[in-house]
């Protein structure tokens, strides 16, 4: 990305310095005088945008999460990163349109990520907590910038996707690693995996969904290296570790997106992506008729004193499997108030981060469990269906159609890019996103910034290798 002028600082120092004159006066507030030190500021940040591109991917896996004020909490280091590359971002625009690219803005999936953009803002008129639901929309867009639109200015080379994946799998590898010597100091329990995760993970469900992602990335660096080089050997020693680590998180979501993952790739090589898309969404279409249809809902309401929380594993699954494991029953009480939710406000929901503070009015005391008092503030446990209670069947309808087109379009990715290299990235974005589907089914994890950047992460890598098939097919004529 290009820096401003001298000229264009100048004005824009001007400016700034003006305005933080009258405002220091008119508030009869010196504090004020400190925003004119922001072009300064402002100046450095542009000319290292690169590099703080950088140490934002490195700070992902590292990022712990800091409550600023009682509703308010930021993960640091990297959100402050993404607010300030997206500041700088909107700076660049204004002064040089160009730095949004016309490649980008003319692909459908542009359009689709705008009225996506366009129905949160929507929503949030009609939010019953419209001070929240603005603070999900600016959080939404300093996630977009800088994970979709950058990435087609500085991830521009082989070389520089190649360093990308090095800088987030290195700090990953350093979180596992410490994670597995920690476990093991408590016998690698089903309990102890819980207090290894400090203070870069808030629990074990975010560290199993941000790691099982993490294997596709090696897997393809694995397929782009000789056989014959030790650093090959070397991967697969990292391959071991992280699948050991997935096993020892403990996470049924990550087993299931591990297998699915790989089926998912295997779907991607053999082009039956929209089939699947097709044979999965009459499935569930059927699945929701059939639950509703004389309140069959019912039967999987969970008996309140047999429902309990196990801390040996074998117990859990078997718990799971009987469907008398607290979380699995706690989610069909969320699921239960979100369909009821989404009954009583169909068109723009409640709004954007409104279910917390709407939920417990739409819950049916015959799901209830003894941890429904939901002491951890934590969400419905499925991100399609909370983007539906708190956007409306527009904002699910928008988000699912975006999902699903970046899938089919990484595959047709994968079926017409040439370049070994840049084919072998599309398949890996394409197993990623299967996987973040599939922990999102039963979490809500890409508001987070640890799936959440991952998620964003890969329709960025869309618009690079739409760029790349673009070229090929240049040359090609």
């Amino acid at each position: 990305m290009h820096t401003l002028s001298n000229k264009q600082l100048f004005y824009t120092s001007s400016a700034i310095l003006l305005l933080s004159c009258i405002a220091a006066i008119v508030f009869d507030n010196n504090i004020f005088f400190l925003l004119s030190c922001l072009p300064f500021v402002f100046d450095y940040a542009t000319a290292k945008t690169e590099l703080l591109f950088w140490l934002m991917i490195m700070a992902l896996p590292l990022s712990t999460e800091l409550e600023i004020t009682p509703t308010l909490s930021l993960d640091f280091p990297d959100e402050p990163l993404l607010i300030l590359l997206t500041g700088i971002f909107f700076l660049k625009v204004a002064y040089q349109s160009s730095v949004l690219p016309k490649q980008i803005i003319k692909q459908p999936l542009f359009l689709l990520l705008v009225l996506h953009l366009i129905w949160i803002a929507v929503s949030c008129i009609y939010s019953t907590n419209s001070l929240i639901s603005l603070k999900y929309l600016a959080a939404k867009i300093w996630y977009i910038i800088p994970f979709v639109i950058l990435p087609y200015h500085i991830l521009n080379t082989e070389k520089r996707i190649k360093k990308f994946a090095l800088l987030l799998l290195l700090p990953m590898l350093f979180v596992v690693g410490q994670c597995i010597i920690r476990h093991s100091q408590y016998g690698f329990s089903f309990e102890g995996i819980k207090k290894t995760l400090s203070p870069f993970f808030r629990n074990h469900v975010n560290y199993s969904a941000m790691l099982v992602c993490m294997l596709p990335i090696v897997w393809s660096i694995m397929k782009l290296t000789s056989k014959n080089k030790f650093s090959y050997k070397f991967l697969w020693i990292v391959v071991i570790i992280m699948l050991a680590a997935v096993v020892l998180s403990y996470s049924r979501g990550a087993w299931a997106a591990l297998i699915i993952g790989i089926a998912g790739g295997v779907i991607t090589y053999y082009k039956k992506i929209k089939i699947t898309i097709a044979v999965l969404s009459a499935t569930l279409l059927f699945s929701v008729s059939w639950l509703f249809y004389n309140n069959n809902y019912l039967r999987f309401a969970p008996e309140y004193n047999t429902t309990i929380f196990h801390t040996n594993f074998s117990q859990h699954l078997e718990a799971t499997v009987t469907l008398k494991d607290v979380s699995n029953a706690e989610r069909f009480y969320r699921w239960v108030a979100a369909f009821n939710m989404l009954k009583t406000n169909p068109i723009a929901g409640v709004g954007p981060n409104g279910f917390y503070d709407n939920y417990k009015n739409y819950t049916e005391s015959v799901f209830k469990t003894w941890v429904s008092n939901n002491k951890d503030h934590s969400s419905v446990h499925n991100y399609f269906l909370l983007i539906g209670l708190e956007q409306g069947l527009v904002g699910m309808a928008l988000f699912i159609v975006l999902f699903f087109a970046m899938l089919i379009k990484l595959q047709n990715l994968y079926h017409s890019i040439q370049h070994v290299f840049y084919k072998q990235v599309a398949l890996a974005a394409a197993i990623i996103l299967v996987m973040i589907g599939v922990v999102n089914f039963l979490s809500d994890l890409i508001e987070t910034d640890k799936i959440g950047s991952l998620f964003w992460l890969c329709l960025g890598m869309i618009f690079i290798l739409i760029e790349q098939y673009t070229i090929e097919k240049a040359i090609a004529a």
